[in-house]
């Protein structure tokens, strides 16, 4: 899944695609290097983020999302508004990525559940402005899968079914470095619920910890090798999507552990712990 932000103030790719013409550029380019989806997304939700008006963010969105679709292309809108969700699907979406699970906007499950689009909830406890504040856990694997599993029972409860329903951990999103590690550590729990599994690491603050030096966090644009490997390990365990800033090195990932399960599969193959 590839990111395309159309927004001013993204924390790593802001006013980079905020033009048209540039965001379309960006999803050729994107296209060419193997993407499957492309995630289109008018809201900056990075920590300290300031929400746009409804009809900035339909502004900034809609013309990308009618553009995409009508090339075929697999288009998912990242947002929090079902007022933006029902313009994107009427032009073309077929994912509607909703970072608060619903909790953003009451109208939201409901726009989803009747619309043909998949659906997917992120674990999240509150907008940018205020999540660094929020992320307090005694034990945040099994916190953040309670939390998430009482929004998969609210959308299954809207009319969302479990065959259009994807999760997301919600990396980075009210969790600090320890907490983001964690979740990663005990991501088969996630997998193991038995819904689309979607990973989203790209570029974050906690890989940019992890590999400081003597100036301090790795700068945003040098933590894409590092996401890569995040990418090969939720490969290995069955998750369906990555969501990124680059393409061609993740899906050169995928394609290995793609490869490497041929001959597991196979029935000469050799069985591995990895598996």
């Amino acid at each position: 899944m590839g990111i395309l932000n159309v927004t001013p103030d993204s924390f790593s790719d802001g006013g980079d695609h905020y033009a048209l013409d540039d965001a379309l550029a960006h999803a050729q380019q994107m296209l060419a290097e193997g993407v499957d989806i492309i995630d289109v997304g008018g809201e900056s939700t990075r920590p300290g983020s300031v929400r746009p008006p409804e009809d900035e963010e339909l502004r900034r969105v809609v013309p990308v999302v009618a553009a995409l679709a009508g090339m075929g292309i697999q288009v998912s809108v990242d947002t929090m508004r079902a007022g933006v969700a029902a313009a994107a699907i009427e032009n073309g979406a077929a994912i509607i990525n909703d970072v608060s699970a619903g909790l953003a906007d009451p109208d939201m499950l409901r726009v989803v559940a009747d619309s043909p689009a998949d659906y997917i909830a992120m674990h999240w406890r509150g907008h940018g402005s205020e999540m660094n504040q929020l992320a307090h856990y005694d034990d945040v694997t099994g916190e953040v899968m309670t939390e998430l599993g009482a929004r998969i029972g609210a959308a299954l409860s809207a009319g969302i079914t479990p065959e259009r329903l994807i999760i997301d951990p919600g990396y980075g999103f009210a969790k600090d470095a320890t907490q983001n590690w964690q979740l990663l550590a005990d991501q088969e729990h996630f997998v193991s619920l038995g819904y689309r599994l979607l990973v989203g690491v790209s570029r974050k603050r906690f890989l940019g910890d992890l590999l400081r030096d003597g100036r301090g966090p790795r700068p945003v644009l040098h933590r894409d090798d590092a996401a890569v490997a995040i990418t090969t390990l939720s490969a290995l365990q069955g998750a369906w999507a990555v969501r990124t800033h680059t393409v061609r090195q993740h899906r050169d990932a995928v394609e290995v552990v793609a490869r490497l399960r041929q001959v597991w599969d196979a029935p000469e193959g050799h069985p591995s712990g990895l598996r």
